[in-house]
């Protein structure tokens, strides 16, 4: 079940290989997301020192967080990989373009759970055939429906 959706990542980038990784998250931050209060626009992944972490996930606390602990929005996130994977990962950021991009959070077996991407990133002309082909979907599906409704 997906929490939530990095939906510009798909537009900003053009995706290779697809990761999911566990996070590392304190209680309240558990609870913010079960209530939908998390938001992974402009957020990006980064490998330090052979660890990944989740950079500008914002998770807004819920008024009802316990007074004794100071519930930081913007906190650097731990993803837990594989170590094997993370070196592969590394190879691969190292080559000219090449960044991780969270696409979405989601439950798993009552888990958090980031999936990211490998990606680079697209040029404007790009971005311009994605709006195009896009547009050109929506208004085939149009004529589609209007060619089989006419019909009967």
């Amino acid at each position: 079940m997906s929490i939530v959706e990095n939906r510009r990542a798909r537009f900003e980038y053009h995706l290779e290989e697809e990761y999911e990784a566990g996070m590392v998250l304190e209680g309240w931050e558990v609870k913010a997301i079960r209530a939908g209060q998390v938001q992974l626009t402009g957020s990006y992944v980064v490998v330090k020192d052979g660890e990944l972490f989740l950079i500008g996930c914002q998770i807004n606390p819920l008024g009802s967080a316990s007074t004794h602990v100071r519930p930081e929005a913007q906190r650097t996130k731990k993803l837990l990989l594989a170590k094997q994977e993370i070196r592969r990962l590394i190879g691969k950021t190292e080559q000219k373009g090449y960044t991780l991009v969270p696409l979405d959070l989601h439950f798993k077996g009552g888990r958090v759970k980031c999936q990211f991407a490998l990606g680079k990133g697209k040029a404007l002309h790009d971005k311009r055939e994605t709006e195009k082909k896009r547009d050109w979907e929506r208004e085939k599906g149009q004529l589609m429906r209007h060619k089989v409704s006419s019909k009967g």
